[in-house]
């Protein structure tokens, strides 16, 4: 069993997800931050639990879609076995059943990979103190699941001009007057990121700015 965290010390990590170029990004981007040390990574569920076993980790970054034990799976495990280390998901789902089947499970975050390395960072410290940190989406989800209607339920909203559903949501942040680091900390993206969405929402609607890109939203009832 885990020794209680020492404060001062790097948070000690287990990365797991099946694709080893994103494996091996998410190690080498969280090991460069002080606070966090990456001791481990595995490919596939049956090896998260055997290196938590191992090298007692204070927190795990696990995918969900993983051969041999998918990251589900691995979270009930590592919640009855090692209910002292926090997991947190880092995936590209976010649909109804991967939230609420993962949360059930145990996991005490959910985000998706669109995050930046500090937002990760810092959603792996406050999951490792006991506390939630969930995805805007996700947290749609949860509410959606409350009422009694899940999201997928919904019926599907044509986006007009080729915007994608990420475009859609930022330029209705847009509308509502967040600048560019206010939407970055609201859909937990880099500043880079939301400029870049902003310039493809800018030229797929014909806006010059801002104030354009507020009209183009109210028109087509996205603000």
């Amino acid at each position: 069993m885990n020794q209680p965290r020492q404060t001062g010390r790097p948070l000690r990590v287990v990365v797991a997800d099946d694709q080893a170029s994103v494996r091996e990004g998410l190690s080498l981007m969280l090991d460069l931050l002080p606070d966090i040390d990456v001791v481990g990574s595995a490919a596939d569920g049956r090896q998260v639990l055997d290196l938590v076993a191992e090298l007692s980790p204070d927190a795990v970054l696990l995918d969900l879609h993983m051969p041999v034990m998918d990251g589900i799976e691995a979270t009930r495990r590592l919640t009855a076995e090692h209910p002292e280390v926090a997991i947190v998901v880092l995936t590209t789902y976010a649909d109804d059943r991967s939230v609420l089947d993962t949360l059930r499970a145990g996991a005490r975050s959910y985000l998706t990979k669109d995050a930046d390395r500090m937002h990760i960072a810092a959603t792996l410290h406050s999951a490792a103190a006991g506390l939630s940190v969930l995805h805007p989406q996700v947290q749609a989800t949860l509410l959606a699941a409350a009422s009694g209607t899940a999201v997928s339920d919904r019926p599907a909203q044509r986006l007009p001009d080729g915007l994608t559903r990420r475009e859609a949501e930022i330029l209705t942040l847009i509308a509502q007057g967040l600048n560019n680091a206010e939407i970055a900390d609201r859909l937990f993206l880099s500043g880079n990121t939301v400029k870049t969405h902003i310039n493809r929402v800018f030229a797929k609607t014909h806006s010059r700015d801002r104030a354009a890109a507020t009209l183009y939203a109210r028109r087509h009832g996205l603000a």
